[in-house]
């Protein structure tokens, strides 16, 4: 069970800030048939419109600053594209581009170029060389096996590289003339050593070298006295150099899933780190040095091996998130209380089988994970937790809840809440009480039927209940007009009937809606034949049914047999 996964993205894409946006499209004079532009256009935005080529109105428009022409499907650059002089900004990733055009390298103006996710010839990148005040240059998924040495040679204004998931193993050695270079991205790449050459450029501020093959990083690392970011998961780095500690502006640290087992660091350094990601190494304990950085706002722990935290682990009164999960944790560890800050607690996949009472200082907590512990019951103190949105305490792994407390709707601020794989056969009224409650993951449990008073959730965006024992839905279910998704495959449905309920939800709907009617219709019906049998004097209706289940006659019945007696027939004397 994975509750949380944490990517560290790419930076997004920043619009300058000095851009003017006068108008979005051109206006066309229906005389002509050339496009002239009323006013002056800096910005415009034509992604994800299907393009096959750029359009012609667009590359009239001199004055533009900032074009947007990414995911569609461009298979040429036009040669046009030389006018637009002005132009800063070109986004120009997800399309179908193989080639870049000559023309492309005369735009000297051009501050930031995104070619991403293109199958473009890498011979074709030579035409970069002419983009001198190029400041970010963005070559994600191009499948490159070395980066053109124009680009270094060239480029000298560069402060973002990105050439994440391409097939590198090394930058050429020209890479040192990048003085000014702040951000470089290699993720996903094949590097096995540590680009050496990096270690020299001054301005560096963030190295991403993520899922790589590096088993060492070079004691030169720490020249780089402006690094503030420094991310190497998912390598097979036994150690760090101790030399890490003179990098003081240092505020994120991303070191998972290596084969660490502790921390160089001596106490006192590194005193800005606010964000440390220590998860999926052999720690077996918590790294001393970590509750001396009370900066702290993020610590991964995941897969750790702990068994327990530290007593000074209560100092880092700044945390707001913490993982914890798939340790050896067999008890809550107190000192979380003590962190007053926590907004997120992950503590899934350990063997936590009480909570404390003091799980109520943690006022701020909006998230908590238990999936998968050992509750023999389900954990009340929870209930303290009045900040709480999200709760995950689905029992893959662990022993499962059998009953869900009619106290859960003191969680009134509570979104979201999982509670799949357990043993309930029934959920809640109080349900039906949590106005903010969105999300709700029944899926294999063991529930008959569903409290009618879910109607009352309006806030249901998600119904997750398949692989239960469910044969009929509430008949207002209907009336959840938020509830995009309903989930109801391996129950064995009546009302609706499976087939039904395989159409989806307007399906689903539609058969609620009719069997109302037609439940309403008998009702009225009945109600109409219960006024006739009183208006006729022949007493309530409910004890005409009883007299008639009795096999007994009614009094008009009895009254024609009396007469019958007193009036003998034609043939009687």
């Amino acid at each position: 069970t994975h509750l949380l996964s944490f990517i560290f993205e790419l930076p997004f894409k920043i619009m300058s800030e000095d851009i003017q946006k006068v108008e979005y499209l051109p206006k066309v004079h229906q005389q002509s048939d050339q496009p002239q532009v009323i006013g002056r256009t800096f910005f415009i935005d034509t992604s994800n419109r299907n393009l096959t080529a750029i359009p012609p109105e667009i590359l009239a428009l001199e004055d533009l600053e900032e074009v947007h022409l990414e995911n569609n499907r461009l298979e040429e650059i036009s040669q046009d594209i030389q006018h637009l002089r002005h132009i800063r900004i070109l986004y120009l990733d997800r399309n179908n581009l193989r080639e870049l055009c000559p023309e492309l390298g005369a735009l000297s103006n051009l501050e930031g170029l995104d070619l991403s996710c293109n199958p473009l010839n890498p011979s074709s990148l030579q035409v970069l060389s002419g983009l001198r005040a190029l400041r970010e240059l963005r070559l994600y998924h191009l499948d490159l096996r070395e980066l053109p040495v124009v680009v270094c040679k060239h480029l000298h204004h560069l402060e973002l590289l990105g050439l994440s998931r391409n097939c590198l193993e090394a930058l050429p050695k020209e890479i040192v003339n990048q003085l000014k270079l702040r951000e470089i991205y290699l993720q996903q790449n094949q590097f096995k050593v540590f680009p050496q050459e990096l270690c020299v450029l001054p301005n560096l501020e963030i190295i991403d070298l993520d899922e790589n093959k590096l088993r060492a990083l070079p004691e030169e690392i720490g020249d780089l006295t402006r690094l503030q970011k420094l991310y190497v998961a998912h390598n097979q780095l036994p150690s760090l150099p101790r030399s890490l500690c003179r990098c003081r502006k240092m505020t994120v640290l991303e070191v998972s899933h290596n084969l660490l087992d502790s921390l160089p660091c001596a106490p006192g350094e590194l005193p800005r780190m606010t964000e440390l990601g220590l998860s999926g190494n052999c720690l077996g304990k918590v790294p001393r040095l970590v509750c001396r950085w009370p900066a702290l706002h993020l610590l991964y722990l995941r897969d750790a091996g702990l068994r327990g935290l530290r007593r000074s682990f209560g100092r880092l009164l700044q945390l707001r998130f913490l993982d914890l999960g798939q340790n050896q944790l067999d008890r809550f560890p107190p000192q979380i209380c003590a962190l007053k800050d926590l907004e997120a607690l992950a503590l899934d996949d350990n063997n936590i089988g009480q909570l404390p009472s003091e799980l109520g200082l943690l006022s701020k907590l909006k998230i908590l994970g238990l999936t998968g512990n050992q509750f023999l019951s389900f954990p009340e103190e929870v209930f303290s937790l009045a900040s709480l949105e999200k709760l995950y305490i689905g029992q893959d792994q662990g022993s499962k809840l059998s009953r869900l407390p009619e106290q859960i709707g003191k969680l009134q601020n509570l979104k979201e809440l999982y509670i799949e794989n357990n043993s309930l056969e029934y959920l809640p009224v109080s349900l039906g009480s949590m106005p903010k409650l969105e999300v709700l993951d029944c899926r294999h449990n063991l529930l008959k039927q569903l409290p009618d008073e879910i109607c009352q959730a309006q806030g249901l965006r998600e119904l997750l209940l398949e692989d239960n024992l469910l044969t009929c839905l509430p008949e207002n279910l209907d009336s959840l007009e938020n509830l995009k998704v309903l989930t109801l495959m391996n129950n064995p449905m009546k009302a609706p009937p499976i087939e039904v309920c395989a159409q989806g939800n307007e399906a689903m709907w539609r058969y609620l809606r009719e069997s109302r009617n037609q439940r309403i219709k008998a009702t009225k019906i009945q109600a109409w034949w219960r006024g006739i049998m009183v208006r006729k004097g022949f007493g309530r209706f409910e004890e005409l049914q009883k007299a008639r289940k009795k096999g007994k006659t009614s009094p008009k019945d009895k009254k024609g047999k009396k007469d019958a007696k007193k009036k003998p027939g034609k043939g009687n004397k």
